[in-house]
């Protein structure tokens, strides 16, 4: 199974935005449930058939390190 990674790029309250890692596809969405099936519908009109096959990750940006 292929995974497609989006990384969240912007995100304030009710707005999340994020960009696929691997593919040239960006979604938003209010909630990070709506963004995940954002991502999801994206794949479906990239890939076809073929979204079944991959699964879907959102990751946050990392917050450096505090030392």
């Amino acid at each position: 199974m292929r995974e497609v990674v989006f990384r969240i790029e912007a995100e304030r309250p009710g707005h999340l935005q994020a960009r696929a890692e691997s593919l040239p596809i960006e979604i938003s969405a209010p909630t990070l449930e709506e963004l995940h099936h954002e991502a999801r519908e994206a794949l479906i009109q990239q890939l076809g058939a073929a979204h079944g096959t991959v699964r879907v990750r959102v990751r946050r940006p990392r917050l450096p390190a505090r030392g």
